[in-house]
């Protein structure tokens, strides 16, 4: 069965500025790997959808989801936090962003896929209850998980992120949410400086030092990581699949390549066949090295198939 591929044209129209990293080309970037990789014939491509308010709703509070539709730009930018800004067409891209994560639950839960990837920006995970942050300005994984939870009453599902920044909007979302297990690694010390100290029986955090390589990540995804998530028998499991731990990814500091991405998605798609019908949401977060994102969203699909 292919991958459901789930992106839409207004995701690159949204744009910070010449300079910034969080840039367009990004997507152009995982396109044209996947295009000569012949990657797409493996692939079913989907228009992501406008996340509607009651969506956000569930993991946003409604007076910040109201804020941001109403400081929308007709032209010029305004800024969210010091590192996130939006344009005029910044506010449908984020919605297709998070309306993509709910669409890649509803083809896995009815089995049109067994897989999704949410090709989107702006990212989310970085995305709190009431406040953009990091790039980031709804939460996109969240979005998703909560639409699970609701539309399909799933008990059980599970978030892994191996972005190398912790999700900590994500942790924010569902810190008192047993129902949701949150697994992550991460650079630290490192922007936004969480996670590290946090003690929930359902959120795995697992910070590594700069310089950390494919041993190092593999070894913690495997201590920490794996049991928790056997255990948990997720009935559905989702990614914020950041690639920004590449080795030439000079926004961080970690020294992740290709196949790290490819082992941990072989990882994450055993659990997903033994708890969930085989059924796993992957959506977009960092990853600003354009050829390093390209080859490493490719190795992730190659193993998810």
């Amino acid at each position: 069965m292919s991958i459901g591929f789930i992106t839409h044209p207004d995701c690159a129209l949204h744009d910070m500025g010449t300079g910034h990293p969080e840039c367009p080309a990004r997507l152009g970037a995982i396109q044209d790997q996947i295009l000569s990789s012949g990657m797409e014939l493996a692939l079913q491509y989907y228009d992501a959808p406008l996340a509607t308010r009651e969506q956000l709703f569930r993991v946003h509070d409604p007076a910040y989801v109201d804020e941001i539709f109403r400081i929308a730009p007709d032209e010029g930018r305004v800024y969210l936090d010091a590192d996130t800004l939006m344009g005029p067409y910044s506010l449908n891209a984020a919605l297709r962003a998070a309306g993509a994560a709910v669409l890649g639950v509803d083809l896995v839960m009815n089995g049109k896929n067994n897989q999704a990837f949410c090709s989107v920006r702006p990212p989310g995970h970085h995305a709190e209850r009431h406040r953009a942050m990091g790039f980031c300005i709804f939460n996109n994984v969240a979005v998703g998980a909560a639409h699970a939870r609701q539309q399909y009453q799933l008990q059980r599902v599970a978030i892994v992120d191996f972005d190398v920044h912790h999700g900590n909007g994500t942790e924010d979302i569902f810190r008192d949410d047993a129902g949701v297990l949150f697994c992550s690694t991460f650079q630290h010390p490192f922007y936004p400086h969480t996670g590290a100290d946090t003690q929930r029986d359902h959120i795995v955090n697992v910070p590594l030092p700069a310089a950390s390589g494919g041993q190092a990540f593999r070894e913690a995804v495997e201590q920490y990581w794996l049991a928790r998530l056997d255990a948990f028998k997720p009935e559905l499991i989702l990614v914020s699949a950041g690639f920004d731990g590449h080795v030439e990814d000079e926004m961080a500091g970690l020294a992740l390549v290709e196949n790290d991405y490819a082992w941990v998605t072989r990882q994450i798609k055993q659990l997903a066949d033994r708890h969930a019908s085989g059924r796993i949401v992957s959506t977009l977060e960092g990853g600003y090295a354009l050829s390093a994102l390209g080859r490493s969203v490719v190795a992730h699909l190659n193993a998810m198939l």
